[in-house]
């Protein structure tokens, strides 16, 4: 992004920021570790969001044919408590990165828990099912933010190729958000459920090999942390850290056999903690001395930025939960004579991503500093999500609620809306973040960031429940007005983020 500013206004780079020369520019204009830390990010979406997209099915499939026999609303909120738990997580996965693991570690090890989560949920039974989201969450929690953060050292803070760097790191993203629910969701559909966790397993797998061998083109890729702990404070937070989890897994045990702990006190109990968290995190940075007067000012229209982050995703991951089940009971799964599997409507986001994604990258660099201030990229980002909701309003209108099937593009036409917004939203929502964070709290920030998901989903989990409940108009109308609310707002605040985000454009 374009910068106006002198170099004494702009903050110093964060500690452990190792940018590469101004002449690297071995993959495709950008640092060669870009290319590595996207293909991680291909492999783990694969099988992040191959998984997510077969799992609602899986558990309102009936008992009989291997799924858990769950309503169509308690399985879209059960998943959107699992996508809350993921995402709570990251704020001690950025944590852990900052104070104890360094970025490089955190990330592997965050992959490994996913692999482990997904092998385990090849095994077909309940138990280890949930046994495995819980491997999941908490691998996911280390890795997501960490990645995002060591994509942003690889840049100073006034290269213009920053943006367009999180626009490619994002469009590997999309590779295996297109590719994960082809592979899984024919898997599951035809095999069997679990044949499809399989496959997430083995993506996760290759994604740490090929993590491991480009791992001399990172920055950030340390042994220590940035803002590591002294020795004995680190040994006496480690203890604390597996002695609470020990704790919380005996006492989450006890209260399910007793009977108190059911699954829907566990998903509200989830969305309580999506909306506490961010609260006290908000405080705390605010309030920490290791944040300057600068930094704390930048902060301020950061909650803004994270408020918008909020609605878009609220949109976005219903494409995962309330569509599937749209797209599994009212639409056909039928293009031009080719027949094809519910789930794979979730590739159509991942494809339209893949190909938008560059296409963004490019107009940013040709803009330069014309490029729209990042404010108003992530307004436009919410109000296309919201739009992509409203257009479901038109084949569902009408309709007797278990009669109609719509044609497929209609599907196909709201995920192009919707893959638009994300690539807008989140790709300058991470490039901000890496920018507005404090220094000391580099990777928890983006942490901060990943908590807008968890409020999010944390919103849905309880939301969904409505699903079936009201007719589709209704209920698909109501979230995309109230999204598109949400980014006229952020516009109407632009005057005001653009003076307050400096240096920020």
């Amino acid at each position: 992004m374009s910068r106006t500013a002198t170099d004494i206004d702009e903050p110093a780079d964060p500690p452990g920021h190792q940018p590469p020369p101004p002449d690297d520019h071995a993959f495709l204009g950008h640092p060669r570790g870009l290319a590595t830390l996207s293909g991680l990010e291909i492999w783990e979406r694969f099988s992040f969001l191959g998984m997510q997209a077969i799992l609602v099915l899986y558990f309102a499939d009936t008992v009989a044919d291997g799924g858990l026999g769950m309503d169509p609303g308690t399985a879209a909120s059960v998943s959107a408590a699992y996508g809350t738990m993921v995402y709570l997580v990251s704020v001690a996965g950025g944590w852990l990165a900052d104070r104890v693991l360094g970025s490089y570690r955190a990330v592997l090890w965050g992959g490994v828990l996913i692999a482990c989560g997904h092998y385990a949920m090849a095994v077909p039974t309940a138990a280890m099912t949930w046994v495995g989201l819980g491997l999941i969450s908490a691998g996911t929690g280390l890795l997501k933010p960490n990645v995002a953060g060591m994509v942003g050292k690889l840049y100073r803070t006034d290269d213009e190729r920053r943006d367009a760097g999180f626009a490619l790191y994002y469009m590997g993203i999309n590779i295996g958000a297109f590719a994960g629910p082809l592979i899984t969701g024919w898997l599951g559909e035809h095999k069997g459920w679990h044949w499809g966790f399989s496959a997430a397993a083995v993506g996760m797998t290759a994604g740490l090999v090929q993590y491991v061998l480009g791992r001399r083109h990172l920055a950030g890729r340390e042994h220590s942390a940035e803002f590591g702990l002294a020795p004995d404070a680190m040994r006496s937070t480690v203890t604390k850290i597996i002695g609470s989890g020990l704790v919380l897994v005996v006492l989450a045990t006890l209260l399910a056999v007793t009977g108190w702990l059911t699954m829907g006190r566990f998903v509200d109990l989830l969305t309580l903690a999506s909306v506490i968290a961010p609260v006290v995190y908000f405080a705390i940075m605010f309030r920490s001395s290791r944040v300057t007067d600068e930094e704390r000012g930048r902060l301020r229209p950061y909650v803004v930025l994270f408020l918008a982050s909020v609605a878009f995703n609220f949109i976005l991951f219903q494409a995962y939960s309330t569509m599937m089940l749209l797209a599994s009971t009212n639409a056909r799964t039928e293009i031009l004579g080719f027949h094809f599997p519910a789930s794979w409507y979730a590739s159509a986001l991942g494809a339209f991503e893949v190909l938008l994604a560059p296409v963004v990258a490019a107009l940013w660099v040709r803009m330069g500093r014309r490029q729209p201030h990042s404010s108003n990229k992530i307004a436009i980002g919410v109000i296309l999500g919201g739009l992509s909701f409203l257009l479901m309003m038109i084949p569902t209108s009408g309709q007797g609620a278990d009669t109609y099937e719509m044609a497929a593009w209609w599907i196909v036409g709201s995920y192009l809306l919707l893959g638009l917004g994300d690539i807008l939203l989140e790709t300058s929502g991470m490039s901000a973040t890496t920018k507005l964070a404090p220094k000391a709290f580099s990777s928890q920030t983006m942490a901060l960031w990943f908590l807008s998901l968890a409020l999010a989903n944390g919103i849905q989990a309880q939301l969904v429940k409505l699903y079936g409940e009201v007719s589709d108009p209704v209920y698909f109308g109501v979230n995309g007005a109230a999204a598109v609310a949400a980014g006229l707002a952020v516009i109407a605040l632009a005057p005001w983020l653009r003076r307050t985000m400096h240096p920020v454009h």
